[in-house]
């Protein structure tokens, strides 16, 4: 960062780099300091294509800064918090709630497939997160475990709300290392070029937690393409672990958005099974 016009480390004249959090097709996260405030942030920088021409580098950055805006409304304690949005070296920059935890991705690397309870609940979390959002007009658009982090206190926060959805509009998914990342999570119908619906927000759950009980995506390939094609074409294997979660996978993963499970049924559907959970889990404490 220091080498990019930010000698002090030093973002916007305000927010003091202290650490690198990660890296992704989208750009890098860095964990600051706001003195002003006197609170730790995340940082965003969010790389624009390079083959972009000016203009569409401007109305690139209009976008960007409109969805922050409208993800910066947002207020759900399963929705990461924006709190700003500075240009740094010619980059957008989106300051971010700093979470403590680790992402989903990290927990199911470092931990394996979650227990069915623990997915549910995970489940339920997200779908009331991206209801929330929904109701106000915003499509996360790039759901998957990389972007739903765990805290160290047990929350289940969804980040990167609106960005993807902005820069996917000047990205082909089928070229590797693009801006949007895998498309091993996305719905049919994005990887078809059709707009962003909440509906795709649904498959993309059902991707998720398909990979939170299995530890695997659902759809493989030795290549982009061949991912692609596999979710347009194919159905997911069937999740080993899944067993009373097998229903909700199935209908989340519908490929015609117009049949594809709605979230109030999914919310039914995960409610029911948490209820389940918790007689079985006080069942078995009362036994001898």
């Amino acid at each position: 960062m220091a080498g990019r016009g930010s000698p002090d480390g030093t973002v916007a004249g305000r927010y003091r780099i202290s650490a690198e959090l990660g890296r992704g097709g989208m750009g890098r996260v860095w964990r600051a300091y706001d003195p002003m405030l006197d609170r730790d942030v995340a940082l965003k920088e969010i790389v624009l294509p390079s083959g972009m021409s000016a203009d569409e580098r401007g109305r690139a950055l209009l976008r960007i800064r409109r969805e922050a805006r409208a993800a910066a409304r947002l207020n759900h304690a399963g929705i990461v918090r924006v709190h700003d949005i500075v240009e740094h070296a010619g980059s957008p920059m989106i300051v971010m709630e700093y979470l403590d935890g680790r992402s989903l991705r990290e927990v199911i690397d470092m931990q394996g497939p979650l227990p069915l309870d623990r997915a549910v609940a995970l489940g339920a979390a997200v779908l009331a997160a991206l209801r929330h959002a929904h109701a106000a007009g915003v499509v996360h658009r790039d759901l998957k475990p990389d972007n739903i982090m765990v805290t160290a206190d047990g929350r289940i926060v969804l980040t990167d709300f609106g960005i993807a959805r902005v820069l996917g509009e000047h990205t082909p998914v089928t070229v590797p290392g693009t801006i949007i990342g895998t498309p091993a999570f996305m719905a049919p119908e994005l990887i078809e070029g059709k707009a962003p619906t909440p509906a795709a927000d649904l498959w993309s759950l059902g991707a998720t937690l398909y990979a939170a009980v299995e530890g695997h995506p659902p759809f493989e390939g030795g290549s982009i393409t061949e991912l692609c094609l596999a979710i347009l074409l194919h159905q997911a294997p069937p999740a080993r672990n899944a067993r009373e979660l097998t229903a909700v996978l199935d209908g989340l993963m519908v490929k015609d958005p117009a049949q594809r499970a709605t979230a109030a049924w999914t919310e039914d559907r995960l409610a029911h099974l948490a209820h389940r959970a918790a007689e079985t889990t006080v069942t078995e404490s009362s036994r001898p």
